[in-house]
């Protein structure tokens, strides 16, 4: 008796993708605790700069319209960690196995995991936002200068949450995975997320300036509130492409390695 073996399914381009992708963010709706904290965090982080500290950086109120920019991509920070871990918890409970028995392309995986991540934490954005106008943020953009920085904070977005993933396959568990991604969330505090790098001490005021987060922040700040934005936007698409290539490139080269498929 001859066995015939299944034919594989020819299936339309960027099917699987949309398949992970409604896996992972079906996950995230299950997560009610980790959804919660998602929309919580940027509201309580908006208050606490806003509100606590807010009046000992400057007395006259206007300290929001400066730290909304920081706050959007210190939230959007994250909510990307959290890729690293589901990532790695896919590594780990053996998922990845079962999936490389299947037809797939196994780099759909991972689009699922990081075009997630990118929906949850737009979602944060346009709440950190909104909350800064309710607490006293007065933008002065267009709409045009609107759409550039929200294009500008969904590519850093992108690329982080891929760097994420990346972590999330390099991480030996979940656990070394978020406290990979814990270190890097500090990078904002050393930025001009807070406060302008003219006011930190001269070797503290170089890392600042030679770090891909203040020109991503000092380019958002420009096109909402008008300061001169000179070549940060330059600088700051070059650091996102630099970063979305490296994190491709490494995350690609290690789902080959532990899963084993193309």
């Amino acid at each position: 008796m001859t066995t015939i073996a299944p034919a594989r399914v020819a299936l339309r381009p960027g099917t699987e993708e949309l398949v992970f992708l409604g896996r992972s963010l079906r996950h995230s709706l299950r997560n009610a605790e980790a959804l919660t904290m998602s929309i919580l965090l940027p509201v309580m982080l908006m208050l606490l700069f806003t509100t606590v500290f807010g009046g000992a950086i400057d007395s006259t109120g206007g300290y929001v319209d400066y730290v909304v920019p920081g706050i959007i991509l210190l939230c959007a920070g994250f909510g990307a960690a959290s890729t690293a871990v589901d990532v790695a918890t896919d590594m780990e409970n053996g998922i990845m196995d079962r999936f490389r028995t299947m037809p797939i392309r196994s780099w759909a995986v991972l689009t699922g995991h990081v075009v997630a991540s990118l929906v949850r934490n737009l979602v944060a954005s346009v709440v950190v936002v909104g909350v800064g106008l309710l607490v006293g943020f007065r933008p002065n953009a267009t709409p045009l200068e609107w759409m550039g920085a929200l294009g500008i904070v969904a590519l850093y977005i992108l690329a982080i949450t891929y760097l994420f993933a990346a972590i999330g396959l390099a991480a030996k568990s979940p656990a070394a995975a978020n406290g990979y991604g814990f270190i890097l969330l500090f990078l904002p505090y050393l930025s001009s997320a807070f406060v302008p790098v003219d006011t930190m001490p001269e070797w503290l005021r170089w890392i600042s300036d030679h770090q891909p987060i203040t020109p991503v922040i000092e380019t958002i700040r420009g096109l909402l509130m008008g300061t001169e934005l000179g070549t940060r936007p330059l600088w700051a698409l070059a650091w996102i492409a630099l970063i979305l290539a490296i994190s491709i490139t490494w995350g690609a080269i290690l789902f080959r390695r532990k899963a084993g498929r193309r």
